[in-house]
């Protein structure tokens, strides 16, 4: 085992602290709202997206296009998440904001673990406030389908 690993520890540690507090707030709205994924989803899939991205940007020798793999494993593997949140009922379809939050989180998570900070911190408040601030939008129009 390389004794350098004790030098990236706390500075790799703070990484995902930081992953995991922008991703709490999200999944606590989409708990609220009683969603498929909620207050676990969120941080676990923020803290997975910023580990992966920093073992790969930590492996000797590693560039470009490990970090190319490396984003295009997770959009597959965040997609492949976020899929299990929609729901299909009777001709409707439920959860399309939630997966599309869990792909967004994610997203910033390995945001996070590449160091673009203010990447992940626009992301995470971006999809915050859509989820809040559209949601009374959403229901106005829906209010207005069911009139109909």
């Amino acid at each position: 085992m390389d004794a350098n690993w004790l030098n990236t520890l706390v500075p790799d540690a703070m990484k995902m602290v930081l992953a995991y507090a922008l991703a709490v707030p999200i999944g606590w709205d989409r708990e609220k709202e009683e969603r498929t994924a909620g207050v676990r989803t969120f941080p676990i899939v923020a803290v997975a997206s910023c580990g992966l991205a920093l073992v790969g940007t930590s492996i000797p020798g590693s560039g470009p296009d490990a970090s190319s793999r490396i984003l295009q494993g997770l959009v597959t593997g965040i997609g492949f998440v976020g899929g299990g949140a929609i729901l299909r009922d009777r001709g409707s379809v439920h959860g399309t904001a939630t997966a599309a939050s869990i792909w967004s989180i994610g997203i910033a998570g390995a945001a996070v673990g590449f160091g673009m900070y203010h990447i992940a911190i626009v992301l995470a408040v971006v999809t915050l406030l859509t989820l809040r601030l559209l949601q009374p939008l959403k229901k106005e129009i829906w209010d207005h389908e069911e009139k109909r």
